[in-house]
């Protein structure tokens, strides 16, 4: 949806005033079955409380109307559970500016709210969190002294609490009426952030229309997490500001949540349907004790593994044939395997920097219940898919993608999963110019320290140090028919002996295979394929792989993070 949303009002007849004063009334509105409302998108007159079932989303055309403190309360916190923090703050008016009084008054009485965020404490889904939300009937949300200090204090009260944030962002900007003041907001709810993170608890920004301004520039833009609402304006400077500065208009569809998840700044644009759940998981999946890697799962019996596996009945005997059967596209991917492995997968987009490189895929799963981090290349099945993906072959930014999850799973104590399949690196204009080399370097080096175990599983090709880049693992594996190696076969042939055509032979010289990787100690276990791997024996396989999964989380229980870190170290020093 590429349109900017507006306020969910009753019409102007019928319109109520709140009664309460402090912006906590969240009793369930008494709507006429006469109360209507026009879709500013689509036009068509609408009923309220229809519309108010499908929590304020349009019937007709799917236009999201902005949501009040209360319904939004309504929508998220369980029934009865969100308890006020901060309504004692008093008003600020540090410049001293004319009639600023009179229109704080004004949105008073006008929204039933103290000030333009409300903050407090609440279940989700049964799980404590700490819940704030911008209204932008209050002044636009406009982020002034009480705002800030109200975001600040409610991130300290967390870390003091060890409580997640869940914040609906939503804002004009800075207010005006505050000067510098205001501008210094920003700064201190970054700060309080800051220690809130390093405190190892969870924060989720969820970015609702319009969230602009000095908030887009501190703290809606800091989540480990970043939501947005389908359509959602977004951006540092609003269009009308970019136009009045630079005299530009901005082309459609441009700052909307559906731009910034392409570019690599939104995680995941959300349904209302389904952010209660989204937030449930989150919480639930963003936590983690140190040293304990298996106490999620109850031990079962992986029937599939019991069952007699599908042979697929080719067999690929030399390095060539092998070269040949993992450079099939029917091949199964790694989100095939991760379709029978993990229960459920959310997947995480960006890399909070350019843009998001569906070459690489990443999010959270759950094995059983254990939270982990998964990553996968992908090249694509269709042409268009493969377009889409790049044939598989990472940018920059899906190193940097990668990294970004590997290291919150960090924060989080998740263990990380890494399925390798790639001829390697783009190589290109746009990779050269957005450092190609210094994002695989960074992962080389993030990835050695890492203070959590890594699993990498090379499931295809392994090519060159695209391919390393996601595969600094405590263990690495490799399937049967699978190949790694410093370069494709025919780059080999046409670097050492200027020609390619010699492909064949060079595989075979290389030493590429799962096997004779085996016995160089570059890989420490072999994945049967049952023949070579195919849609139809991808379940056992992937059977296969969620047991050997869960016993080498076993190996971890009990280890500390340094000592996990070292393994890893020790693990690359020896070659």
């Amino acid at each position: 949806m590429k349109f900017r949303l507006s306020m969910l009002k009753p019409a102007p007849s019928r319109l109520k005033k709140a009664d309460n004063k402090n912006g906590i009334h969240i009793e369930e509105e008494h709507i006429s079955e006469d109360d209507v409302i026009e879709c500013p998108k689509c036009k068509r007159m609408l009923s309220k409380k229809a519309a108010a079932k499908k929590k304020y989303i349009c019937y007709e055309c799917g236009y999201y109307f902005r949501v009040r403190t209360n319904n939004r309360i309504r929508m998220v916190a369980d029934q009865g559970t969100f308890e006020p923090w901060f309504t004692e703050l008093k008003d600020s008016n540090p410049l001293g500016f004319e009639g600023y009084e009179d229109k704080i008054k004004e949105a008073r009485e006008k929204t039933g709210l103290e000030e333009a965020v409300t903050i407090g404490k609440c279940q989700i889904s049964g799980e404590d969190a700490v819940l704030g939300i911008c209204d932008a009937r209050f002044m636009m949300s406009s982020m002034g002294a009480i705002v800030g200090e109200r975001i600040a204090r409610a991130f300290e009260r967390a870390t003091q609490e060890k409580l997640p944030v869940i914040l609906f962002c939503c804002s004009g900007g800075a207010r005006m009426q505050e000067g510098i003041i205001s501008l210094m907001q920003m700064a201190k709810t970054s700060a309080a952030i800051k220690k809130h993170s390093e405190a190892g608890l969870f924060y989720c920004a969820v970015l609702t229309d319009p969230t602009t301004g000095g908030v887009t520039a501190s703290f809606a833009m800091l989540g480990d997490v970043i939501l947005a609402e389908p359509g959602a304006l977004i951006g540092f400077a609003g269009p009308r500001v970019i136009k009045q500065t630079i005299g530009q208009d901005l082309p459609e569809g441009f700052q909307s949540a559906e731009f910034l998840v392409e570019h690599g700044f939104v995680d995941s644009i959300v349904e209302r349907e389904e952010l209660k759940k989204t937030l449930y998981l989150l919480i639930t999946t963003n936590r983690g004790v140190a040293g304990s890697y298996t106490n999620f799962y109850e031990e079962s019996k992986d029937q599939a593994v019991e069952e007699a596996p599908v042979d697929s009945g080719e067999k690929a005997e030399t390095a060539w044939d092998k070269v040949r059967a993992v450079r099939k596209a029917t091949r199964p991917s790694g989100l095939d395997y991760m379709s029978h492995i993990f229960e459920h997968f959310y997947e995480m987009h960006g890399d909070r920097n350019y843009a998001d490189d569906q070459a690489i895929v990443g999010g959270i799963g759950l094995l059983d219940g254990q939270p982990v981090t998964v990553i996968t290349d992908m090249r694509g099945l269709t042409l268009d898919e493969c377009k889409r993906r790049n044939f598989g072959m990472p940018m920059p930014e899906g190193y940097r993608k990668a990294l970004r999850l590997m290291k919150q799973a960090e924060k989080f104590n998740r263990p990380i999963i890494s399925f390798v399949n790639t001829t390697g690196a783009y190589c290109g204009i746009g990779a050269e110019e957005r450092g190609q080399g210094e994002a695989i370097a960074r992962n080389l080096l993030e990835m050695s320290a890492l203070k959590v175990p890594v699993l990498c599983l090379m499931i295809g090709e392994g090519g060159s140090g695209g391919a390393l880049a996601t595969a600094v693992g405590n263990e690495v594996w490799m399937m049967e028919n699978a190949t790694y190696s410093i370069l494709s076969p025919e780059g080999f042939a046409s670097i050492l002996w200027k020609d390619a055509s010699r492909a064949q032979e060079a595989s075979e010289a290389m030493k590429i295979t799962a096997q004779d990787l085996k016995k160089l100690g570059v890989v420490e276990k072999i994945i049967p394929e049952y023949g070579i791997a195919s849609q139809e024996n991808c379940s056992q396989i992937a059977a296969y792989m969620k047991k050997e999964m869960k016993d080498f989380l076993k190996k971890y229980n009990g280890k500390s993070g340094d000592q996990i870190s070292e393994d890893r170290y020790k693990r690359f020093r020896q070659y």
